[in-house]
């Protein structure tokens, strides 16, 4: 099994093959959109040359048709009115130029060019319309993802804390990746999980997962009993909808206790990528779990019970919590990303500033494609 939400032989997306239509896509470059939006001038000009210096017989129609049809999406309403009222009129004024007004080669061409300068202007319209309604999607997914996924405050049982969720798909929201924060009597807990699937039914798993870790955080008395919380909510949920994988096959997940005061940490791993601790002097360390347990929601494929291990929390140092959009994250050969070896050597003033350069510098490190959903959460012991 691949920890962060795949099996065994589950494709991961090759990003020298394109784009993948759930997972990713690739940022415009706006040196390419600045050009796009010049096209129909340009197309208007090469028109009107083309048609002044060629012989009668030779038409521009492809040239005007073009441009309106270019500025439909790319244009307002009245940008794609005027673009196609110019193709039109550069038409007509080249033809007053050459005497050829009334030629049938001519009244065809300007009739041709109308026509479609009317079909650019519906195209607009209903280019704009769905656009609003997106718009108003976006909208909604951004408030559930502040419902669900809500940012944590800045300090939290006196640790300096920061979350981040990078979508894959650029404009998109919340996911099937999770992470919650919460001070309890038994110190700072907290949970970064990645559910298997995409779509609305991971975005069900991801709410189960963090009502049931908000509730148990504050009544279980160990790290143990949260872990064993979410499972019994998650298979709960699943008999529910009528078996498991009709809702969501598993969630891997890392657990995490800070006692206040203590100078540690506990772990417990659900088959989840094992979290990293930055050192004040840059040096990073993997705290790998000697025994780590099934994802959450495989309780009955075995027995692997829950073992909460300890690790140090030096003061000034920061836990690095993440799900596999980081570790996954592939550059133009193929070669994944090494968060623990690209973070060696370096230290952030912050855990804000941290999570900043991650996600940016994995952008850069994909160029721009993403095969997974990316969440985080680092703690600076103070």
């Amino acid at each position: 099994m691949r920890a962060g939400g795949r099996l065994l032989g589950d494709p991961v997306p090759d990003p020298g093959l394109g784009p993948v239509l759930d997972e990713g896509r690739r940022i415009p470059n706006p040196r390419t959109l600045a050009f796009v939006r010049r096209l129909p001038p340009l197309l208007l000009v090469v028109g009107a040359c083309y048609d002044y210096f060629t012989p009668q017989n030779f038409t521009a129609a492809p040239f005007f048709t073009a441009a309106p049809l270019v500025a439909a999406p790319l244009y307002s309403r009245r940008g794609t009115v005027l673009t196609g009222l110019a193709a039109f009129l550069v038409g007509l004024v080249v033809h007053l130029r050459l005497g050829i007004v009334f030629h049938m080669d001519a009244v065809t061409e300007a009739a041709t060019v109308a026509t479609v300068a009317v079909l650019a202007v519906l195209i607009n319209l209903l280019v704009r319309r769905s656009s609003e309604q997106l718009a108003s999607a976006r909208e909604i997914a951004e408030a559930a993802q502040r419902a669900v996924l809500p940012e944590p405050a800045e300090r939290i049982g006196g640790f300096a804390i920061a979350a981040r969720y990078e979508a894959a798909q650029e404009g998109a929201f919340i996911g099937g990746d999770l992470y919650a924060v919460q001070d309890t009597p038994h110190g700072v807990r907290l949970v970064v999980g990645d559910v298997r699937g995409k779509g609305m039914g991971a975005v069900a798993a991801v709410a189960v997962v963090i009502g049931a870790f908000r509730e148990a955080a504050e009544q279980e008395a160990t790290l143990e009993a949260v872990a064993e919380r979410l499972e019994r909510a998650l298979t709960r949920e699943g008999t529910r909808r009528d078996g498991l994988d009709a809702f969501e096959g598993f969630t891997t997940a890392v657990l995490a206790e800070l006692p206040h005061g203590d100078g540690v940490v506990r772990i417990v791993d659900r088959g989840h990528p094992p979290p990293l601790l930055l050192h004040e002097d840059g040096t990073v360390g993997t705290l790998l779990v000697k025994e780590p347990a099934l994802p959450l929601g495989m309780g009955e494929l075995g027995v692997w019970p829950d073992r909460a291990e300890e690790f140090a929390f030096p003061g000034g140092a920061t836990l690095l919590v993440y799900t596999d959009g980081l570790s996954e994250a592939r550059d133009a050969r193929g070669v994944f990303y090494d968060p623990g070896e690209r973070l060696a050597g370096r230290t952030f003033r912050s855990p804000e500033a941290l999570l900043d350069i991650l996600a940016k510098e994995v952008r850069r490190y994909s160029g721009g494609w993403m095969t997974d959903d990316m969440a985080m959460i680092a703690v600076r012991h103070p």
